[in-house]
């Protein structure tokens, strides 16, 4: 059970919860372990699956008296396994995941437990949407805290731009309310700082009308990638906010809408999504129509079925990382197609290019993502079964990375990447933003509980 913890103390913790506390032996262990990322086995000591406030504040004294690392699971989507760490109490959050949208106020208020789909099924039926991920199954807090990019972002700005107000629970225990006026320096801090502060237990986003939506997807062989490719990026600098987009090389899924002689095959795709209908989008994909794709798929569709449409499957092993590009020239076309043509073999990695630009870049430039001016994101994705296939996945990984340098920005998004080291954190805050969010953690977690995350390291 761990060096630190009495049997009094865990019957204590038991009495205490609300939820359910579950530890190494109990039936469900396994499964309360698991996450997204199946290369990451950790056994942590205590699960505390927490279905309050008071729960998250008890599961923290918890293990601050037990002298336990603390880790917080949300979604359980980090690539580096941070949510569940060895011999640590995992404060689970995914009991808490009450949405509440009110239409009047066009406002949304999560418990930190949601994930983005339960989010998006609460706002359909009122027709309304923020920015969320690009899968259902990302957790919402740890996703708005790390920034937020998705679909919608060109129109309506990362998810941590439509942050109105959270509530925390610090390294004391101790609940805390932010908003721009009330603890203003940490409210800063929460737009990209992530879960350095304390745990979120409920966030409010501001909400947006999406009577309508739309997507053309479009996959083609190969061999024309870097024509597509082209094509696309000049699509993408003429487009309108409301239509956001990627390309991306992959092998060809067993979906329905792939014929079977394509299946397992390495395809290259572009997406263009639209805040609005499907003759919009078709008009400005002509130039990808007329480069001959083996697969169209042209449709108005619900948000929500958008949000899942790319939605990977739990358990395999995932190992990514992301650049943010200051220009994408045809030499960056034909370097990315040249990655994008040699992903590792029996595997269903992905080589995935993201337009950016539109309200993210004309966003506020106040808070500490300076990756957001870039106009270009490269995320190469990596997912596979056999662990024979690890090095030779987190080398291409690498390549990627090494490929596009010329063209990037110091900064990235840090919800895309994984454990990369210190400067690459300080980098992608900028030096003179990590300062005062280091001076801000240490005010709320000056001993460094929350530090399973992409670290801000207390000032002092």
């Amino acid at each position: 059970m761990g060096p630190h913890i009495s049997e009094s103390a865990l019957s204590g913790l038991v009495e205490d919860l609300a939820g359910e506390v579950i530890v190494p032996g109990d039936p469900g262990y396994d499964e309360a372990r698991a996450l997204h990322n199946g290369m990451i086995d950790h056994r942590p000591s205590v699960i505390a699956q927490c279905a309050s406030q008071a729960d998250v504040s008890n599961a923290i004294l918890f293990g601050r008296a037990c002298e336990l690392p603390i880790a917080v699971r949300g979604g359980g989507h980090s690539v580096a396994g941070t949510s569940v760490i060895d011999g640590s109490i995992v404060v689970d959050l995914r009991r808490m995941h009450a949405v509440v949208v009110d239409p009047e106020d066009m406002t949304v208020r999560v418990e930190g437990g949601a994930t983005m789909g339960q989010m998006d099924h609460a706002c359909q039926p009122f027709h309304v949407a923020t920015t969320g991920g690009r899968v259902s199954t990302t957790g919402i807090g740890g996703f708005t805290l790390g920034g937020g990019s998705g679909w919608l972002e060109r129109k309506f700005g990362l998810a941590s731009d439509n942050l109105l107000a959270a509530d925390l629970i610090t390294a004391e225990g101790k609940h805390v309310h932010t908003d721009a006026e009330e603890n203003p320096e940490l409210f800063w801090a929460l737009h990209g700082g992530g879960g350095n502060f304390g745990v979120a237990t409920s966030l409010t986003l501001r909400l947006y009308e999406l009577p309508r939506m739309s997507v053309v997807m479009l996959f083609f062989l190969p061999d024309n990638a870097p024509e597509v490719i082209r094509a696309f990026r000049d699509i993408a600098g003429t487009a309108p906010d409301e239509v956001g987009g990627g390309a991306i090389y992959l092998p060809a899924p067993p979906e329905p809408f792939v014929p079977e002689d394509l299946v397992g095959k390495l395809v290259c795709g572009t997406v263009l999504t639209n805040a609005g209908p499907v003759e919009e989008l078709r008009e400005l994909a002509a130039p990808l129509f007329a480069l001959s794709p083996v697969i169209e798929i042209v449709t108005d569709i619900p948000y929500t079925e958008l949000q899942s449409m790319l939605d990977d499957p739990p358990g395999l092993r995932n190992y990514w990382s992301a650049e943010y590009l200051r220009d994408f020239p045809d030499e960056a076309v034909d370097t990315f197609c040249d990655r994008g043509a040699r992903i590792p073999a029996s595997t269903a990695t992905q080589h995935v290019l993201f337009m950016m630009g539109g309200a993210v870049a004309a966003g506020p430039s106040r808070y500490p993502q300076p990756w957001r001016t870039a106009p270009w994101a490269v995320h190469p994705f990596a997912t596979w079964e056999d662990p024979a296939y690890d090095e030779q996945a987190k080398q291409w990984v690498r390549d990627v990375r090494a490929d596009v340098r010329p063209w990037a920005l110091d900064a990235t998004y840090l919800n895309f990447v994984g454990a990369e080291g210190e400067q690459r954190i300080v980098s992608s805050f900028g030096e003179e933003n990590y300062r005062r969010l280091a001076a801000v953690k240490a005010t709320y977690d000056p001993d460094n509980v929350f530090r399973f995350n992409q670290n801000i390291v207390p000032a002092g």
